[in-house]
């Protein structure tokens, strides 16, 4: 009997498992449960996009544009289009019933998977020290600098051990901190909107579409995650609507408040700025709970990425030595390079998940081979190659040695690209539909031998798949 939502199968041999008390399977082989809800989904997600890191991204987008408003629309469009990709891959792992990396076997077999699966690793890594970074950064603002060790240590004790237990992890940022960060961001708003705005620097602007390309950057970073929670999804349109308009609403406040901190206080600092504010200490420091949540989601996410490579580690075991190298990482390393690495990280994955996406819903028709045996599809892997050099082409970034070499090959073949082309939307409305002309469907080996919604434990024999429309 299925439900109103067709992703969802049961059988009489085998049971929908919702129950909220269940936790996520250890191993990669044993199927997930499905107690995830929309307000679950939404609510974790909405606490994902509500961090610290927003107000920096939003300071960026200021003087990217120079504009309190050009810097809003660029935020909302940006926003919207990641908010699209990131839904889109939550609809993955609601189909499939994998997490994100295993998903991309469909899109480009077993073995071409590994590399988007290294480079997640990477990418969460990075993001987890970073995520500490911050919240030390914070904490130190706030109480002195002898106390940076033990909130990089606190920090990282916390995100791991939430990666531990992912599902009540999830739980508990629905029921709490969800309405905590709610009246935080209402004080931090108003405290800025009342004070008068003055004028942005113009020393620094490179126009509205590389600021599209920040805040797209910052919004698909969390694409490759989406699946590793949306396979407890009930259904497909809990996990695409929570996913999208979770994170993205977050996103684009979040984003607004730091293009209002540079307008409004005329900040530099802008975190410096927000705690300076009346009750803004407080405000920030209920913050500085909440974005424990990032870095978990990329703890956990690290070990669901390593485990499509290993899919019997035991991911409690994985999550405890990540979340040790995250602390480590933090506790040693300073936080730069921020801008350059949102763009790097856009350059691989933007294109990526559009393929993906196109693939996924065009090509494949929601009907992705995630087994071991699954195959290489060579068109999806062009089309991403092809969209990582076109990102490149037109926004090479500011990595040193990196972006002078893209500099110097696109002065080599003649490449100039137009002033209004920005590089999210050249490799999103190009690479994308490109793979859905040119690309094959991802073949199923053979039909599904147990329902995507099994009790825990019970062995996963062939990769799950629905007929119906993905969305």
């Amino acid at each position: 009997m299925a439900t109103s939502d067709p992703t969802i199968v049961s059988t009489t041999s085998q049971r929908v498992v919702t129950d909220e008390r269940v936790e996520a399977p250890v191993v990669l082989t044993d199927s997930p449960p499905r107690p995830l809800r929309f307000f679950d989904q939404f609510a974790m997600w909405a606490n994902l996009g509500i961090s610290l890191f927003g107000p920096l991204t939003g300071a960026l987008i200021a003087a990217t544009t120079g504009s309190v408003w050009t810097a809003i629309a660029a935020i909302v469009l940006g926003c919207g289009i990641g908010a699209a990709l990131l839904g889109t891959s939550a609809v993955f792992g609601a189909t499939t019933g994998v997490p994100a990396m295993v998903s991309l076997r469909g899109l480009l077999g077993r073995r071409a998977s590994v590399v988007p699966t290294l480079l997640n690793i990477g990418q969460n890594i990075g993001w987890a020290t970073m995520e500490i970074i911050v919240i030390a950064t914070a904490a130190t603002a706030i109480v002195g600098d002898a106390w940076r060790w033990p909130f990089v240590l606190l920090a990282g004790a916390v995100a791991t051990a939430m990666a531990v237990r992912p599902l009540g992890s999830v739980r508990l940022l629905r029921k709490v901190m969800v309405w905590l960060v709610l009246v935080a961001s209402v004080v931090l708003f108003v405290q800025v909107l009342i004070r008068p705005a003055g004028e942005i620097s113009q020393d620094a602007v490179l126009g509205f579409w590389p600021a599209v390309d920040l805040a797209v950057a910052g919004v698909v970073s969390f694409a490759p995650l989406a699946a590793d929670y949306s396979r407890h999804s009930r259904t497909r349109r809990a996990a695409f609507w929570g996913s999208a308009l979770g994170y993205g609403l977050a996103a684009v406040a979040y984003y607004t408040l730091g293009v209002l901190a540079v307008a409004h206080l005329g900040a530099t600092d802008v975190l410096g700025a927000l705690i300076a504010l009346p009750a803004g200490a407080v405000a920030l420091s209920i913050l500085l709970i909440d974005e424990v949540d990032e870095a978990f989601a990329n703890v956990y996410s690290t070990t669901m990425s390593i485990q499509n490579l290993a899919p019997n580690l035991d991911r409690r075991v994985v999550a405890v030595a990540v979340g040790v190298l995250a602390t480590l990482l933090a506790g040693l390393l300073d936080f730069g390079q921020y801008q350059s690495f949102l763009f790097l990280i856009g350059s691989v994955f933007v294109p990526l998940f559009a393929v993906a996406a196109a693939d996924f819903l065009i090509v494949s028709k929601g009907r992705w081979d995630v087994s071991e045996s699954s195959r290489l599809r060579w068109a999806p892997v062009v089309a991403w190659a092809g969209g990582f050099v076109v990102y490149q082409l037109i926004n090479p970034g500011m990595v040193p040695g990196w972006s002078s070499s893209w500099v110097e090959l696109a002065s080599a073949i003649g490449f100039v690209a137009p002033s209004w082309l920005g590089s999210s939307v050249a490799a999103i409305g190009v690479l994308g539909p490109a793979d859905g002309a040119a690309g094959t469907p991802s073949v199923v080996p053979r039909p599904p031998t147990f329902a995507r919604c099994a009790t825990p434990g019970r062995r996963l024999a062939a990769s799950p798949q629905s007929p119906d429309n993905p969305v």
